[in-house]
């Protein structure tokens, strides 16, 4: 599924804007607003996305304890870790693992069941600095919800990067974008970019009509059928328009989700997302029982 960019199509409606003012600790080391949460309101408009948690600019002093999170279990879908600012140090029960430092991309299959850890990386807190990171859960259809396990990582350079409007860089990380090929590989068609433009600007995404569109407001506003809208909002679309109207302020960064929605039951519990609850409590014994490996 590839995007283009394009000024005449039937543009996809706002469904919904909000903010999430106040934010969370996940462990000790990220400090974020939990911007998407499974529930049954909202999973027709962002599916295959599950949640998504933006870990604002923050400056962490420099400390020689580590910081994140400990080893916890997943099954049933994917993470997917965007760094802008700091770094993040990963390593996983199937052998997978590395450092991703800003431009960077960690996406983590966990498949039939993984342990994980994620804490900054030794050198950032040693330095300290100031942090910023995107987590981001995909799901998984029904057939691939016990796959194996799997970690890619990619580094800013490795990224296809194209201009779009006047002077907007937007990044391809996974899906496609008219000639460009995102490195991410995934189980269902997914687009994910990031934009990032240094003076005003607009143009207007082409989108397949019937798939949902989630657009995060990190920097800078971005008005839509003509009401702008402050960093750190949620934008989610409807199905229906193919085409993305954008006008961006200078400074504006964002990250734009597109996706074929899986049209299948989802069960969520803790660090699980099935389709049942006696595939949720399976989950939870495999996990005791040491099937999803030890770090």
């Amino acid at each position: 599924m590839t995007a283009v960019a394009k000024k005449s199509a039937v543009p996809k409606s706002l469904r919904l804007a909000y903010q999430v003012p106040g934010k969370h600790w996940v462990g000790n080391g990220f400090h974020v607003h939990g911007l998407l949460r499974p529930t049954p309101e909202l999973n027709a408009f962002i599916s295959p996305f599950i949640l998504m948690d933006y870990a604002a600019p923050e400056y962490f002093v420099p400390s020689d304890q580590k910081r994140g999170v400990g080893q916890h279990p997943h099954r049933g879908f994917e993470t997917v870790t965007l760094a802008y600012q700091g770094e993040v140090e990963h390593r996983d029960s199937s052998g997978g693992g590395g450092i991703i430092i800003p431009g960077g991309v960690q996406w983590m299959t966990a498949g039939r069941g993984i342990v994980h850890d994620e804490f900054h990386s030794k050198l950032f807190t040693e330095a300290g600095g100031d942090f910023e990171m995107v987590q981001l859960w995909v799901n998984l259809p029904k057939k691939d919800k016990l796959t194996a396990p799997k970690y890619q990582g990619y580094r800013a350079e490795e990224i296809p990067v194209t201009t779009v409007g006047a002077q907007t860089r937007l990044r391809v990380i996974a899906g496609g974008f008219e000639r460009l090929k995102g490195p991410a590989s995934t189980f269902t068609e997914i687009n994910v970019y990031d934009l990032d433009s240094s003076a005003g600007d607009e143009f207007s995404l082409e989108l397949a009509s019937g798939t949902n569109t989630i657009l995060l407001t990190m920097q800078g506003e971005v008005a839509v059928h003509g009401e702008t809208y402050e960093p750190r909002t949620i934008l989610i679309f409807d199905q229906d328009g193919s085409s993305l109207p954008l006008s961006l302020s200078a400074g504006f960064k964002g990250l734009l989700l597109n996706g074929e929605p899986i049209d299948e039951p989802m069960v969520a519990h803790g660090p699980f997302v099935m389709n049942s609850d006696e595939e949720i409590v399976q989950a939870i014994r495999d996990f005791q029982s040491g099937a999803m490996g030890k770090l």
